[in-house]
């Protein structure tokens, strides 16, 4: 694993602030280098998530940012119908459709993880076998767009995550077969009967988020301290499934309530 660099912040204002800078910073150094047509980002949902997006929208770097050469992808997805507020591609749209209606983003450099295309109905008839099926074809159907997108080997430049109370980070949870998987062929998993609500969800992999060249850990607040102690204490631990991010630059931002217990 890469070794995991700290930034703490006073509070959770200025770690959303910090991390979006470094989000726009990176970006432009990299739209920069010779040769590269592209920047890949994964963003993720959540109080945390939703606070660096609107940071990130606010900051004045992000004015002449050139968007059209940015595409967005998401870390997780809650396996819910396309108009669900529950669905995290939703929430960060209210940001990215701007960009889109002014013309600086293609519509096109914005991959969302696939919706539940069932009616109410279906859904609450589904078994659990039905529901694995549709998990199981949304997940490949992703990691197909990661392939086709990003090569056979697809790496992400930037994959943002907040950190739940229990420990969790994507949709990977404590004590869930999906934290363990290990085959760098599987990218993309679904996860039926998650803890958290709503229990059906889609969420990249560990093999697929160490590939990221740089994975962007956060946690705020005194309700996350035992989780970030427990990610801290013990790397690749099964309980606190956010021990197992990773990729070539490792950072955790934390406010200093989330770090009153390391």
């Amino acid at each position: 694993m890469s070794q995991r660099k700290t930034v703490t912040c006073p509070n959770p204002d200025v770690l959303a602030q910090a991390v979006a800078v470094r989000v726009l910073t990176t970006i432009r150094n990299l739209l920069a280098e010779p040769g590269r047509s592209r920047v890949d980002i994964a963003l993720t949902g959540g109080t945390d998530g939703n606070r660096v997006l609107r940071a990130i929208g606010t900051d004045p770097l992000a004015d002449d940012l050139d968007a059209s050469r940015v595409h967005i992808w998401w870390g997780d997805e809650r396996f819910v119908p396309e108009d669900s507020d529950d669905r995290n591609a939703k929430q960060a749209r209210r940001f990215l459709n701007i960009l889109v209606e002014r013309g600086l983003m293609p519509e096109e450099n914005i991959h969302e993880m696939p919706a539940d295309t069932r009616d109410a109905a279906q859904i609450a008839a589904a078994t659990d076998e039905e529901n694995d099926a549709v998990l199981a074809d949304a997940a490949a159907a992703y990691q197909k767009e990661l392939i086709e997108q990003l090569g056979e080997e697809p790496t992400l430049d930037i994959a943002l995550f907040g950190v739940g109370p229990d420990a969790h980070f994507a949709s990977l949870f404590p004590g869930r077969p999906e934290v363990l998987i290990d085959d760098p062929h599987v990218l993309v998993a679904g996860v039926r009967d998650s803890p958290k609500p709503p229990p059906l969800r889609v969420t990249l992999t560990v093999p697929m988020i160490a590939r990221s060249r740089h994975t962007w850990v956060f946690a705020s607040g005194e309700r996350k301290a035992d989780a970030v102690a427990a990610a801290f204490a013990q790397p690749r631990n099964p309980q606190a499934p956010s021990s197992f991010a990773d990729g070539e630059e490792l950072i955790w931002y934390i406010d200093q309530d989330a770090a009153s217990k390391l």
